[in-house]
């Protein structure tokens, strides 16, 4: 008798356990960690991409709510200003100084036919006049006198005595617009067995600058592109129209 209830002991003791097993309440044998192989800690909030821990008191739907926020944020990127926006910034740009009014209009003129809105501006400011081609003022009347004999023989007989360079008097053979009338000039002269020297001359005044308005889309200018058809050179330079003085309060 006594064995019999041991052994009825034994099998309600055995579904018990195996009832606890399969509802997760016992832990199983392979679910043991081997302390053979060590292993480090790491929190969730350590791991990359992780969500923030929940705050303390907060449900699980919360807790939910916080993760797909993250993995949200994580996929969406930063915020940018509207490609319309962009294309529609514009931006100032100036092309100048133009010597006369003649050529200011002709670069207003090439710049219309490409698409550009220019606008003409005058200043008072200092612009390229030409090329000066002259000779040093020999230091004797006589010598002076020779050399203007030999310029005259030569087919020169606009020689004009002036200040010349670093304020030194020299005899000037002609200021010239186009570098090519300039070297016809520094050629003859050589050819009388003189030896002329040439700088640039710049003169103040009323100059004309022409403003355009660029997109970003747009490339700068080349200023070649705005002489004239004369040949003679005008030097320009691009750079940022000048801003707008504030009116005096």
């Amino acid at each position: 008798m006594s064995y019999l209830r041991g052994l009825v002991f034994l099998l309600v003791l055995g579904n018990a356990g195996y009832f606890l097993w399969a509802r997760g309440i016992a832990t199983p044998r392979d679910a043991f960690v081997d302390s053979s192989s060590p292993t480090t800690l790491k929190l969730v909030s350590e791991t990359p991409g992780a969500a923030p821990p929940p705050a303390p008191g907060a449900s699980a739907s919360d807790a939910a709510a916080t993760a797909a926020a993250a993995i949200v944020a994580a996929r969406t990127p930063a915020p940018g200003p509207p490609p319309s926006l962009l294309t529609d910034v514009k931006r100032c740009i100036t092309v100048g100084p133009f010597p006369d009014v003649a050529d200011a209009a002709h670069a207003a003129a090439t710049l219309r036919s490409g698409g550009y809105n220019p606008r003409q501006r005058v200043t008072e400011g200092e612009v390229w006049a030409g090329v000066w081609v002259y000779l040093p003022l020999p230091a004797t009347a006589a010598a002076t006198e020779q050399i203007h004999a030999k310029l005259k023989a030569g087919g020169i007989d606009d020689a004009l005595e002036m200040p010349g360079p670093n304020d030194k008097p020299v005899i000037s053979l002609g200021l010239f617009s186009e570098p090519r009338r300039a070297q016809q000039r520094v050629t003859q002269v050589q050819s009388l067995g003189l030896n002329p020297g040439v700088a640039d001359r710049n003169r103040s005044g009323d100059v004309y600058w022409v403003d355009i308005d660029l997109k970003p889309t747009d490339s700068l200018l080349n200023p070649a592109d705005l002489q004239s058809e004369t040949g003679r050179i005008v030097r320009l330079e691009v750079k940022a129209c000048p801003v707008p003085e504030s009116p005096a309060t």
